[in-house]
């Protein structure tokens, strides 16, 4: 697994004159040697993606979709690897980087049965005026231009797979960049493809594909490259906002940050109910150690439940296992980093000093932050506004639906929401009423189903993810207009 790592150039191994180490969170140990590509190699790589571009439209959708279920096959037959891999990497318990592969499986097994279905055409009637008479419309989607796709590192293989699995199958040529501290698994899916040429016969145009480990501080260069028109970023919001000012004329999707909110109302009162909506609180406010944009930060509870639900929350935040990602019984491993995890450490601590009240967790061990839960959290420290991105949970109690639904819209960001009601009205009043991307009732809000469309609104980002949804975000309708027909 130490290996010097190639990366991936025009779909073909390639290595430069540099390198850098992937370390593991947990415990610092060299998990692999990445090759970093030179400049040359990063610019050999656009223009091959640049002219690429209409042998990549031109691909048969049956080739395209061949080597995305040969992808999404061997993702699944080396599943316990690749989970290794991305816990080493991530430090993310080895549960949860096995269900990132389920996922990136589903991902690829989507993007194969949409590369079939894509660009059938629509056609149209134009003679419901007399003017067109005759006439009949045909749009289909076409290539915006390659994409440059930038990954982030806490779903190092699933939100590579988000990039690149979409671009295959609309036929757009793509540039991957993966996060620096995980390229390991977004590489893994460079193998799996060449792999495809090589014994599924699958051969996608050269260019059409690149996976490039370079650092963050040559992303503005790719940023602004012409050649590159549509740009998918994953990441945060100030990142993702700089990327987007400084490229006016291109089109970005940014899938931003969250504040994730759940919210408990008055008719979720039964003792199975308040047991069902702590346990699900609990996992899902640590799962990934709380580096999900979707994680719940918020528990928004309704004053008739609230005292109830208080002691459940923190009981099953409290039985949240924590340590060695490697462990099958671990279900909390550290965060990315130990400076990710003094940033969350200083925080809580504010917080605390503002007046919040700590009721479980609070403390700090090297990348590893235990799971905490606070009440009472100020609305003017850091932790109530930004995205904490670790395993801390605010609780908070309201009076009545409609307050409960104005404290979620209460934030600068908007990208999903959970509601725990059995009430189907306000199931509806909530999906008009709360300011995210999505709703889910009956749970928290960090579901997400990989075929569905998935992003937020205010400062969570543009456009949505979703094979589907992205690559239409990829593409554009074009019409053609057939004329002098009998219709």
């Amino acid at each position: 697994m130490k290996d010097t790592h190639a990366f991936w150039l025009a779909g073909r191994q390639a290595t430069g004159d540099t390198t850098f180490e992937v370390t593991s969170p947990w415990d610092g140990h060299v998990v692999g040697t990445v090759s970093v590509p030179s400049d040359a190699q990063v610019e050999e790589a656009v223009a091959a993606a640049h002219g690429a571009r209409d042998e990549c439209a031109a691909t048969p959708a049956h080739t395209r979709a061949a080597t995305l279920d040969h992808v999404s096959r061997r993702l699944r037959e080396r599943t316990e690897e690749i989970a290794r891999l991305i816990s080493a990497e991530n430090g993310k318990p080895l549960k949860w980087a096995r269900g990132e592969v389920g996922r990136a499986v589903s991902v690829f097994r989507w993007a194969a049965e949409e590369a079939r279905r894509f660009n059938g055409g629509e056609a149209q009637r134009l003679d419901s005026d007399p003017g067109g008479q005759g006439r009949l419309a045909i749009t289909r989607r076409f290539p915006k231009g390659a994409v440059l796709g930038i990954a982030p590192f806490n779903f190092p293989l699933n939100l590579c797979a988000h990039k690149i699995a979409p671009a295959i199958a609309a036929g757009v040529p793509i540039i991957l960049k993966p996060a620096p501290a995980t390229p390991l698994s977004g590489l893994m899916i460079g193998e799996l493809l060449a792999e495809a040429e090589s014994e599924a016969g699958s051969e996608l145009p050269a260019g059409a594909w690149s996976i490039l480990p370079v650092a963050n501080d040559r992303m503005p260069a790719l940023v602004q490259d012409e050649r590159l028109p549509v740009i998918s970023f994953t990441g945060s919001e100030k990142v993702g906002y700089s990327i987007m000012d400084s490229v006016p004329r291109k089109h970005c999707t940014l899938e931003l940050g969250g504040n994730g909110a759940a919210v408990v109302l008055a008719d979720y009162a039964r003792d199975e109910d308040l047991d069902w909506a702590a346990t699900r609180i609990a996992t899902f406010s640590n799962y990934q150690g709380g580096q999900s944009c979707i994680s719940v930060q918020r528990v928004i509870a309704d004053a008739s439940v609230y005292d109830r639900l208080v002691p459940r929350i923190v009981a099953a935040v409290e039985a949240q296992v924590t340590g060695d990602p490697a462990d099958d019984a671990t279900d909390v491993g550290p965060l990315v980093s130990e400076d990710a995890a003094k940033r969350v450490e200083a925080w809580v601590d504010e917080a605390v000093e503002a007046g919040a009240r700590l009721l479980t967790g609070g403390k700090r061990d090297g990348a590893s932050y235990a799971p905490t839960v606070l009440a009472e959290v100020p609305a003017d420290v850091t932790l109530y506004c930004e995205e904490v991105f670790g395993p801390v949970l605010t609780l908070q109690k309201v009076e009545g639906e409609a307050a409960a639904f104005a404290a979620v819209n209460d934030s600068k960001y908007g990208l999903q929401a959970g509601v725990f009601t059995h009430d189907l009205q306000t199931a509806f009043r909530a999906h008009r009423v709360l300011e995210v991307g999505g709703v889910v009732i009956g749970d928290v809000p960090s579901y997400r189903a990989d075929q569905m469309p998935y992003g937020g609104v205010k400062q969570s980002g543009v456009g949505r993810e979703g094979v589907k949804f992205a690559m239409d975000d990829y593409t554009y309708e074009r019409v053609m207009v057939l004329t002098g027909l009998n219709l």
